[in-house]
């Protein structure tokens, strides 16, 4: 597709829901608070503007949570979730049908956002709970304190750690029946997506190591790629929905090796020079899922990405929501939002056709998040409120 249509842009209050416009502006300027004027970034404000959510083995709404340590020396834990009918009876009973286990990553710019934010609580719920699969979302290390490669070690540790829980016959004491060790997936938004790819290739590499913790398949929703060259999306699109070129430079410097520019390989996959396409050839990369929004700004370096693992010679399904900007998928009151976990649960579950969403969608989930979400910030729960009302 020509991702840069002549088309007039729509503006943004007109492409989400008004509470998700406020939302997505709210953490807009929180995101910009944190940076200095000398590039620096405060980690205790950026802290203190994350709204966290706490883990529960009482399951809420089908699904129970627990934190776990991974690596004490790197601080590394992880927030598992567990669908709570997979320990049904009658499902234990059904062995055939195996539970999936999704590695997620969530997104911030490599800079902000963790596992236990309250947003990617939400996120990883829904995933758990629409595609009954076990989630592991992972801590990892942020930036600028860690520089890359940290967090793709991080994730690479993630997976290690579940192998291990395998080998000492722990893992049984807390997964449900029928969990699939060899059915597992990496998923990701925004840096999180970046993340699937870097640490899905080094899982290949070390696919042997693993077992029997075997990756299936990646899934990267808006995954923040770039370089050096300005495309036509990023000279159409900057700063018209929510983010800015300058943004994602900014971000870019704060996460890569110091003095490297962005057609390093960790941001710039296929970049000048790169002998990706023919590495990538040699190594048993999984088939991936890649969610395009028509009016991200790095929409054209994600789907350069999809091309060139297609010239790899590795399986690519690429999904382009038209009219949908950066920030939806962290909140559940648009279609595309649905859409998407409609085709993630279809992805994992190896269905060819998805599951009717009104079969697992909660008509009142937009109704018991967005509420909940502004409850600390009066301005705007009125206008939460006001859609509700419109959705029933």
């Amino acid at each position: 597709m020509n991702s840069c249509s002549k088309a007039i842009l729509k503006p943004s209050k007109d492409v989400v829901p008004l509470s998700t416009w406020i939302l997505i502006s709210k953490l807009k300027v929180e995101y910009m608070l944190t940076r200095g004027a000398d590039g620096s970034f405060n980690r205790n404000l950026a802290e203190f503007h994350d709204r966290k959510a706490s883990a529960s083995l009482a399951p809420h709404d089908g699904v129970a949570s627990m934190d776990v340590t991974i690596d004490r020396s790197s601080g590394l834990w992880s927030r598992i979730f567990l669908p709570a009918i997979a320990y049904a009876q009658e499902e234990q009973e059904n062995r055939d049908d195996k539970v999936p286990i999704i590695f997620y990553f969530h997104g911030g710019s490599y800079a902000h956002s963790s596992a236990n934010t309250a947003l990617y609580d939400m996120v990883c719920r829904q995933l758990c709970r629409t595609c009954r699969a076990v989630v592991i979302s992972v801590n990892y290390r942020r930036a600028p304190e860690h520089r890359c490669p940290a967090a793709y070690r991080d994730g690479l540790a993630a997976l290690r750690w579940l192998r291990l829980q395998a080998a000492r016959h722990v893992a049984a004491t807390w997964l449900p029946p029928g969990a699939d060790l060899s059915r597992c997936f990496l998923a990701g938004d925004s840096s999180g997506g970046n993340m699937v790819h870097h640490v899905g290739v080094a899982a290949a590499t070390a696919r042997h190591e693993l077992w029997p913790v075997r990756v299936v398949g990646h899934v990267l929703l808006m995954p923040m790629f770039g370089g050096v060259e300005r495309t036509a999306s990023e000279r159409r699109l900057d700063g018209q929905y929510f983010v800015t070129v300058k943004d994602r430079d900014y971000y870019w410097k704060l996460f890569l090796p110091e003095g490297a520019d962005r057609d390093h390989p960790a941001c710039n996959v296929f970049g000048p020079g790169s002998a990706a396409e023919r590495v990538l050839g040699e190594i048993p990369v999984p088939k991936s899922l890649v969610v395009v929004a028509g009016l991200d700004l790095t929409q054209d370096w994600q789907l350069r990405y999809a091309r060139g693992m297609e010239r790899s010679g590795k399986s690519v399904e690429v999904l382009v929501l038209e009219d949908t900007p950066v920030g939806f998928f962290i909140f559940p009151n648009t279609e595309q939002y649905y859409r998407v976990m409609d085709k993630i649960r279809g992805f994992v579950r190896d269905e060819e056709e998805p599951m009717d969403s009104s079969t697992w969608r909660d008509s009142s989930l937009a109704r018991q998040v967005l509420p909940s979400l502004c409850g600390c910030f009066p301005w705007i729960d009125l206008l939460c409120r006001k859609e509700n009302k419109n959705t029933t």
